[in-house]
């Protein structure tokens, strides 16, 4: 595969957050509402699109929860599927849940679901006393060590020297700045403020392609060679589909490359990777200098 420039995703792809970002998830909703769905569910929503955002995601699985209680029937891979064919995202569970529940019952479960402190507590979670001090802005309730601090690295250095000695190097990451910045530097990748989006930079979030094709603008204009072809690594479908939509609105080649060390593993992870349009699927962040030239 002939690029000029390589983008990565951070979760799943740089870092592990099977222990972090998705246990903050499961366990978010089982403090304030006393249930919550398993871990392996989580990727139901990621492949219904629309869940770039993590607090959103603990949202919805949250609304799940409470429908439930309410009498919905829907089981969670039906509510999910459900999710996906009206456009997916938050507005697509609130969507189903409106649809599935009475009057009475969906005011209940809105009444209820607390959105504010789902992402309090999911904050205090992951990042733990310390941090939530520093990057809230306020005291927490719980003293925790912070779920941030279990992720471990998946990207060799010797896969970062390659890759910036043969590309121009972007990320392009659903996190926070702040948090996206321990993530790179517990990594050891270092990119231009420029070189890079995060949820503090860009409103719409994946699958958008806005993010990707300013990237490769930026690469162009930076004068050390036209770029004409972006490779996009990422370790969900919306990463490869916003790598699809890059090429649908900009005249650049774009190639949306799976990983397979996230939520999507195994044959399984493959094909809804290549039924989604990736162009490759890997198994992992460092098989990229022997796919890319």
């Amino acid at each position: 595969m002939n690029v000029d420039a390589v983008v990565l995703d951070v979760d799943g792809v740089l870092v592990d957050v099977a222990d972090s970002y998705r246990r903050a998830i499961v366990e978010s909703i089982e403090r304030v509402y006393g249930e919550t769905i398993a871990r392996g569910d989580i990727q139901q929503f990621k492949d219904a699109g629309g869940f770039n955002n993590d607090w959103e995601l603990t949202d919805a699985a949250a609304l799940y929860v409470l429908a439930r209680r309410e009498g919905m029937e829907r089981s969670l891979s039906q509510f999910t599927d459900a999710i996906q064919r009206v456009g997916g995202g938050l507005d697509g569970a609130r969507t189903v849940v409106s649809e599935e529940l009475t009057p009475a019952d969906r005011e209940r479960v809105l009444a209820e679901w607390d959105t504010d402190r789902l992402r309090d507590v999911f904050q205090q979670l992951y990042l733990g006393s310390d941090l939530y001090r520093d990057i809230e802005g306020g005291d927490p309730a719980l003293d925790t060590p912070g779920f941030i601090h279990d992720e471990p690295v998946i990207v060799d250095a010797t896969t970062i020297e390659t890759l910036h000695d043969r590309f121009h190097v972007g990320v392009l990451t659903g996190r926070p700045a702040a948090e996206a910045d321990i993530a790179l530097d517990r990594a050891g990748l270092s990119v231009p403020d420029d070189h890079r989006f995060t949820m503090d930079d860009w409103e719409a979030g994946k699958p958008d392609p806005a993010a990707l094709v300013t990237l490769a603008e930026r690469f162009d204009a930076a004068g050390e060679g036209s770029v004409d072809s972006v490779a996009f690594v990422g370790d969900t479908l919306d990463d490869v589909r916003t790598a699809v939509n890059a090429a649908d609105v900009d005249e650049r080649t774009y190639y949306g490359v799976g990983v397979l060390t996230g939520g999507l593993t195994g044959e399984r992870g493959k094909r809804k990777y290549e039924q989604t349009g990736a162009a490759a699927v890997v198994d992992s962040v460092n098989d990229l200098p022997d796919l890319l030239s």
